[in-house]
């Protein structure tokens, strides 16, 4: 069951930039939090280039993977935060928008769970840390369908559970453990100040939900699945932009466009190639129409 955790006595080192890099978060948002509940609109765009400046300058110390990752995260939350608050109302913002410096922040959010992720801290107690976090969330979850809160999490509950299974079950626990101190830290700080305001209820299963919901760190669960796998597809892509680039040949056709997207070689690509014969052979042969058929692809 935790098998993603890391050996007992595992050797580890403590990096000075991973620690820089969390209390930097940790301030910053508290920061955030006091300048944008007093300000415009205007002090959210400045808020959001600062906050672009701060992500790309720590990124320039990353290695392409982790940039990779976070550029992924940037952009699947951005698309989150558009569906999930300005078209679903799941939770609104003061101005009813999505604030400039909040998918930038997702990064700098994103970034700092890997940092602690792979801290000495994290590394060391990461079973202590998974115990503390699971009886902290557990008692919020639990007081929140208890009756006494005066805001029910029905939806905050469910959430926990996943949040659960991604724990034990998901490749990377350790930044599932290190999201939920960041999350928390700031959906406490973001809905006190009155930055944004989580519905009574969930528009997705008319569950209710706190203020903010206690399981709320699970949907950086997600964001670590989509990042690692769309890492790497973004890197290959990019690569081959850059190898087309540089070599100044023409656009290949738009089957080569595909394998060389997908990286096929071989029998793979000829598979490919022999599938999409067939389907023009087969619409040829279906319209019965001599002005209509498909030349088959040239396999030269």
């Amino acid at each position: 069951m935790l098998r993603h955790f890391p050996q007992i006595n595992v050797a580890h080192s403590h990096r000075k930039r991973d620690y820089v890099i969390a209390a930097f978060t940790f301030f910053c948002v508290a920061i955030c939090m006091t300048f944008e509940v007093s300000g415009s609109v205007g002090r959210q765009y400045a808020l959001g280039v600062i906050a672009l400046v701060s992500l790309i300058g720590f990124l320039l110390g990353e290695n392409k993977e982790v940039r990779m990752q976070v550029v992924v995260a940037v952009a699947f939350t951005t698309i989150g935060e558009y569906v999930a608050s300005v078209y679903m109302g799941g939770y609104t913002y003061r101005f009813e928008n999505v604030p400039a410096y909040v998918p930038l922040g997702h990064g700098m959010v994103y970034l700092t769970s890997i940092a602690l992720a792979r801290s000495g801290l994290f590394i060391k107690y990461a079973r202590t840390i998974a115990t503390t976090v699971i009886v902290v969330c557990g008692a919020w979850s639990i007081w929140g369908i208890s009756g006494f809160a005066e805001q029910g999490d029905s939806g905050g509950a469910v959430l926990f559970c996943a949040f659960l299974v991604c724990l034990f079950k998901g490749r990377s626990p350790l930044v599932y453990l290190a999201a939920f101190f960041i999350t928390t830290w700031l959906e406490i700080l973001g809905t006190a100040a009155g930055a944004w305001k989580w519905a009574d209820v969930d528009p997705v299963f008319g569950l209710s939900q706190g203020n903010p919901p206690s399981g709320v760190a699970v949907w950086y669960c997600l964001v670590d699945a989509v990042a690692l796998s769309g890492g790497p597809l973004l890197s290959r892509g990019l690569k081959h932009v850059s190898e087309w680039y540089i070599s100044g040949v023409s656009l290949p056709r738009p089957v080569e466009r595909v394998s060389a997207l997908l990286d096929f070689r071989g029998d793979k690509r000829e598979d490919f190639r022999a599938q999409i014969l067939l389907t023009s052979q087969a619409i040829s042969m279906s319209l019965k129409n001599q002005d209509l058929v498909v030349e088959p692809l040239d396999k030269t």
